[in-house]
């Protein structure tokens, strides 16, 4: 089965345009970016697997987090508009997308779930060749075997 490109171009670049934006926003705040407000809101709203990770690591490193979730924004934002590495990237941002959900603690079937949709996309991205398209990683793969 042959596979379209152009709606895998623009998804990828799309995605990766928004998260870039939203990830350079976070960096460049003259107030910063922390992440602990969020968790606070959505301690008790959590799944409940989920409730002593956000008590346990992530308010008491919120700072680390807060960091993280920027830059793995921001870098995974860029990779899907260069088409570097586009396979790593969505694993990448399934897994914090997925973070958001289970923090959240919302149903998949929830009108507001955004992030079930964007999970779902990072792994439509992951699992067909992204960014062989109209990306760096057909031309890098000769030389890196872990983009093939």
């Amino acid at each position: 089965m042959e596979i379209r490109r152009w709606p895998i171009e623009a998804l990828r670049i799309y995605t990766g345009i928004f998260f870039a934006y939203h990830g350079f926003g976070k960096l460049t705040r003259e107030t910063g970016f922390n992440i602990t407000g969020f968790l606070e809101a959505m301690k008790d709203k959590s799944f409940g697997f989920y409730q002593p990770l956000i008590e346990s690591v992530f308010l008491p490193n919120a700072g680390l987090f807060s960091g993280l979730v920027a830059w793995g924004e921001l870098l995974v934002g860029v990779a899907l508009v260069l088409g570097v590495a586009v396979r790593y990237a969505s694993i990448a941002g399934a897994f914090m997308l997925a973070n958001f959900w289970f923090a959240k603690g919302q149903s998949i079937f929830d009108g507001q779930n955004h992030d079930a949709i964007w999970v779902a996309i990072f792994l439509v991205l992951a699992l067909v060749p992204a960014g062989k398209f109209l990306g760096l990683d057909q031309k890098l793969a000769d030389r890196f075997s872990f983009l093939r």
